[in-house]
């Protein structure tokens, strides 16, 4: 059976490995982009050689103007592209204490983290009925940290919208969440920089993308699973013991 996801942010980061990840399974794959087409297409048209038996294409919108997000499902519903499972995976984040947070900051942070994927949500329910929505947030939602307050303000509202739409979707649709910690480090640090932060985490190792690919494995094989949180943040979420 071909089954085809849409995945947001899907070209680049954690992204890209779940789309390979999903492809490897036999899925179909939508990459949705904004800014980053040359390595969309790229990543589309090597899939696309690998396995010429499933669809891959890419889909261009910026998540912070609304009006774009409002037309990205049903357009691919006008194209017969039928989604099953919709992963909202793409975000921004950045840094700022609540004293500091100017309102373009805030906007900024909410219109991509949570703005967004609500009305993706929204749209996949109407337009496709049945199927699996997974949200990531951040391992951040569980501290009171106030040096990202906009960006975790958005992770914190997106499990709490996550758990309202798996109450009113069920049975037909299964919506979770999986929360990463230190798993990749910025496009401006090193794997130096990566290894510093998780000394501070129990496993005291970053995870990479591996823990994610796993816990995404088991949302989508647990077919009595809803409305739950998977931590991939090698225990980051249970504080500091010392």
């Amino acid at each position: 059976m071909n089954r085809t996801a849409l995945i947001t942010g899907a070209s680049k980061r954690i992204g890209h490995s779940i789309t390979e990840h999903l492809a490897t399974q036999g899925w179909s794959v939508v990459v949705h982009y904004n800014s980053s087409a040359k390595d969309a297409t790229e990543l589309v048209d090597e899939l696309s050689s690998k396995y010429p038996n499933q669809l891959f294409k890419t889909v261009k919108a910026n998540l912070a103007e609304t009006d774009e997000v409002v037309a990205l499902i049903p357009k691919l519903a006008a194209e017969k592209v039928k989604i099953d499972l919709l992963i909202n995976n793409a975000s921004v984040f950045n840094r700022g204490y609540l004293r500091g947070t100017s309102v373009e900051l805030f906007d900024s942070q909410l219109d991509v983290n949570l703005k967004a994927p609500f009305f993706l949500i929204r749209d996949f329910a109407n337009c496709f009925k049945a199927g699996n929505i997974i949200n990531f947030v951040d391992t951040r939602i569980t501290s009171n940290a106030s040096n990202f307050a906009a960006y975790s303000i958005s992770k914190k509202a997106l499990w709490e919208l996550t758990k309202m739409a798996a109450l009113e979707f069920a049975p037909d649709i299964r919506v979770n969440a999986i929360a990463p910690g230190v798993t990749l480090p910025p496009e401006d640090e090193d794997e130096d920089y990566l290894e510093k932060l998780a000394q501070g985490i129990p496993m005291k190792k970053p995870g990479g993308v591996d823990p994610i690919l796993k816990s995404l494995d088991y949302i989508l094989e647990n077919d009595h699973l809803t409305g739950q949180l998977l931590f991939a943040d090698g225990g980051e979420n249970l504080g500091k013991n010392r």
